[in-house]
């Protein structure tokens, strides 16, 4: 919607003459109809004064997309998609180019046609797609000024996705600070661009990280279906989601600790004292190796904590006391295997 057809819309819901509006801005009647007619705009100077006038802000009367509904959006952009199926580039653009300036402030239009855009000089042979760039880029810029934490996202996600593909690697990192840093994909993003600009060691570090945050997100997932299959009272699927630890632990390099740790909860629910045993008596072999993922090169560029006698011995005796709880693990009170396993590792 345009100026002139805001100030008549404006206008007319307050019951106001284009007499009256002229008589109370200081300009003759003519000029509120050439106004509402489009055939001139107001001065400058009377933006304000008219907003006031009709009880709206300046905003709305330069472009009334509080109008828009997340339909009409879907609509115009169905459009637009359309005219670049269906017809010319140049015309298509030109939509575009037209809708935006009659609705310059919503934001999600404007990312939206802009990802369009963007999206067909991709994949269509354009003449001359540099002169489109400029247009993309500055339309990304004002949906990265939304109030909506969901469009200025998407919009940085755009810009270094626009600038990357130039390979302007400066300037696409510049964006992912409007990421935040717990989200994964604002690091291999950054690992990305450590690649592209020589920052190798950077690059493979960032990746490294990924990798093993994946492993420990991943394995309480499993743990976590694991549970929940066990309330259910689905058994075949808890031991499924078991089974698939072991494999994921060996895939990661996590080491032997690892691969055993998922049985036990298991095998304490359905009170499978073989099940106990063996995997209690892996799991305090292995404890003195329960670092041994630093080591692997897949983590080689990372750097972990050192480990010392002290703690291991602290995480042993903490297993040896797990094993001892009696809620946990009374059904193996009498079980010979289990007793001797605790006294042997407790005098170790």
């Amino acid at each position: 919607m345009q100026i002139g057809e805001n100030i008549r819309k404006f206008r007319k819901e307050k019951n106001m003459t284009q007499e009256e509006m002229a008589r109370r801005l200081g300009v003759t009647p003519p000029a509120v109809n050439k106004w509402e007619n489009g055939n001139s705009c107001p001065d400058i100077m009377l933006l304000a004064p008219i907003a006031r006038l009709l009880d709206i802000s300046v905003d709305t009367l330069l472009s009334f997309q509080g109008e828009l509904t997340d339909e009409e959006i879907k609509q115009i952009v169905a459009e637009a998609d359309s005219r670049f199926k269906d017809g010319a580039f140049k015309e298509a653009f030109g939509f575009i180019k037209k809708t935006l300036e009659k609705y310059p402030n919503c934001d999600q239009l404007v990312w939206q046609l802009a990802l369009m855009l963007d999206g067909y000089l991709m994949f269509k042979e354009v003449r001359d797609p540099g002169k489109y760039d400029l247009f993309i880029s500055e339309c990304y810029t004002r949906a990265l000024e939304s109030k909506d934490e969901d469009i200025r996202y998407s919009a940085a996600e755009a810009l270094y996705n626009f600038y990357l593909r130039k390979e302007k690697f400066e300037e696409a990192e510049k964006y992912l600070e409007y990421m935040s840093r717990q989200n994964p994909e604002r690091k291999r993003m950054q690992a990305l661009i450590f690649g592209k600009t020589g920052r190798v060691q950077e690059a493979y570090k960032a990746y490294e990280e990924l990798l093993f945050a994946d492993y420990q997100i991943i394995s309480v997932i499993f743990n976590s279906l694991c549970m929940l299959a066990i309330q259910d009272e689905d058994m075949e699927k808890a031991h499924y989601y078991v089974e698939k630890q072991a494999p994921l632990a060996r895939l990661f390099e996590m080491g032997d600790y690892y691969e055993v740790t998922g049985r036990l909860d298991l095998a304490a629910v359905e009170k499978d004292e073989k099940t106990a045993a063996e995997t209690a008596e892996k799991m305090l072999s292995s404890v003195e190796r329960i670092m041994d993922f630093t080591v692997s090169p897949l983590y080689g560029h990372m750097v972990f904590k050192e480990t010392n006698d002290k703690l291991t011995a602290e995480l042993k005796q903490s297993l040896i006391n797990c094993f001892k709880d009696q809620d946990s693990f009374g059904f193996m009170k009498d079980n010979s295997r289990w007793q001797k396993l605790i006294e042997r590792f407790s005098e170790g």
